[in-house]
């Protein structure tokens, strides 16, 4: 039996069900994604380190009988503690800081059955569109190696969609689980507000924009996973949301979609249009689902763009900086030229700043948009738009050693992606072909809240009538 054509021909659904039937171990799965991870990651640089011992040990004793019993699985280097592993959210001020016990996702990943294999790949902080840490060096794209993965999630989108495994955990902040997923020809749905406890209870102020869940291959996994994370901890300080009426997330992908009132705009919220091959994109999709029996036509909702960045700029920015502050007293010393990059100084210099007003006037900021957004999820279900404003961009044009070029660049690839950690909708990337480059286009559904079970099944109703690659070509592109 060839695993490593396993891992090519099944998704974390399928490869569950494998172990299940006894017609493969976990160990041998393991094996086949360390042979992978050897093989590939050089190219791909998508992992920053790897739990090699442990995991054989974990694969070859007595998992715990979840849902994904014996799939390996990768954990994203920030807001994902692994035990004993290092938490370095892609900062040399963390280089060495290392987890005492797994997080509150790793711990639900365990209790599935999930294998940790390792730790992937992420820009400081998640504070860039693209993975390019000074600590550990860019990750490639798996469809071009000379193209960004996207951020901040960048690591778990090159390892899966370089085949190394079906999926791996990934965050999102502005954009950080669509973004990746767009670059690489991923699925990404970046889950409602509240739906996925914050896993180190440290994010704060942060906690009400960012939340977790994973890239996949498959819409199938997708739903899966989020059947293992979602659910609140005691104490979350916002009301648990309503389990899909199907039971699971899975089972809802076993009934269609109703015939859904669909927005579509290709142009961001200034008028200004997105790149021509994410314009197809969104036209092609719009067409297909009319024929699918959607009621579909021209509409997109209206938010003050400005005020939605401003916003969420200065909460997520409050919650790094009393991040590095916190570190700082932990080390007992200042901080040091060489501890953070220069756009996240920049960021740290403006947020010490800020004053207690500023940040209760931005968090008002986030509550209005959202009011302002929530009328047009009255009157369609679905709005669908590029994820992306741009092309997958080449690395190093994302900079963090020239701010003023980042935030430039940074604002274009979250054209239509952050407006939603701001409103706290549920948002997902559905690969949509390739442009002229040969580089993955995708499209972004996002619903109401608490409606991911809805964007699943519109979701998987593309994936069937227009199907997409599962994985990159190997070996990939290079220029």
């Amino acid at each position: 039996m060839d695993t490593g054509e396993l891992l090519d021909d099944h998704d974390a659904v399928g490869l569950a069900d494998l172990v299940r039937r006894r017609e493969v171990s976990p160990a041998e799965l393991l094996d086949a994604v360390l042979r992978r991870i050897e093989e590939r990651d050089p190219t791909l640089r998508a992992f920053v380190s790897t739990r090699v011992a442990a995991a054989r040990a974990e694969a070859a004793g007595e998992l715990s009988d979840g849902p994904l019993r014996g799939v390996p699985f990768a954990v994203k280097d920030l807001g994902c503690d692994v035990a004993g592993m290092v938490s370095s959210q892609g900062s040399r001020l963390f280089a060495d800081a290392v987890a005492a016990r797994d997080g509150a996702l790793t711990t639900r990943y365990r209790r599935a059955g999930l294998v940790v294999v390792g730790k992937t790949n992420s820009p400081e902080f998640g504070k860039n569109a693209s993975t390019e840490p000074l600590l550990h060096g860019p990750s490639h794209n798996p469809w071009r190696t000379t193209h960004s993965t996207g951020g901040s999630s960048g690591g778990s989108a090159a390892a899966v969609a370089g085949g190394i495994l079906p999926a791996a955990h990934a965050n999102d902040g502005g954009g950080s689980i669509r973004i990746p997923a767009a670059c690489c020809g991923l699925f990404g749905l970046k889950p409602s507000r509240g739906r996925v406890p914050d896993d180190q209870g440290l994010s704060a102020l942060a906690y009400p924009l960012s939340i977790a869940h994973a890239v996949t291959r498959t819409v199938r996994d997708s739903a899966a996973l989020l059947d293992v994370v979602a659910g609140p901890l005691p104490g979350d300080p916002y009301a648990a949301l309503p389990a899909p009426a199907a039971g699971s997330f899975l089972a809802a992908l076993d009934t269609a979609p109703t015939r859904l009132r669909v927005g579509f705009a290709t142009a961001n919220v200034d008028g200004v249009a997105a790149y021509p091959a994410a314009v197809r994109a969104v036209e092609r999709t719009a067409a297909l689902l009319a024929e699918l029996g959607h009621r579909v036509e021209e509409a997109a909702p209206v938010w003050d763009g400005p005020a939605t960045g401003q916003a969420l700029g200065q909460v997520m920015s409050a919650a790094t900086h009393a991040q590095i502050e916190d570190r700082l007293a932990e080390l007992g010393r200042e901080l040091r030229e060489d501890d953070i990059e220069p756009f996240t100084r920049v960021i740290h210099e403006r947020t010490a700043a800020m004053r207690g007003p500023d940040l209760v006037r931005a968090l008002q900021t986030v509550v209005r948009i959202g009011r302002e957004v929530a009328p047009f999820f009255e009157a369609y279900d679905v709005w669908l738009s590029p994820t992306l404003g741009v092309p997958v961009p080449e690395l190093g044009v994302l900079d963090t050693s020239d701010p003023a070029s980042m935030y430039a660049h940074a604002a274009k690839m979250t054209w239509f992606t952050s407006v939603f950690n701001v409103t706290g909708l549920p948002s997902a990337s559905v690969p949509a072909g390739f442009d002229e480059a040969g580089l993955p286009v995708a499209i972004q559904l996002t619903g109401r809240l608490g409606a991911e079970a809805q964007l699943l099944r519109m979701a998987a109703q593309l994936e069937e009538a227009a199907p997409w690659p599962k994985q990159a070509p190997w070996p990939p592109a290079v220029g």
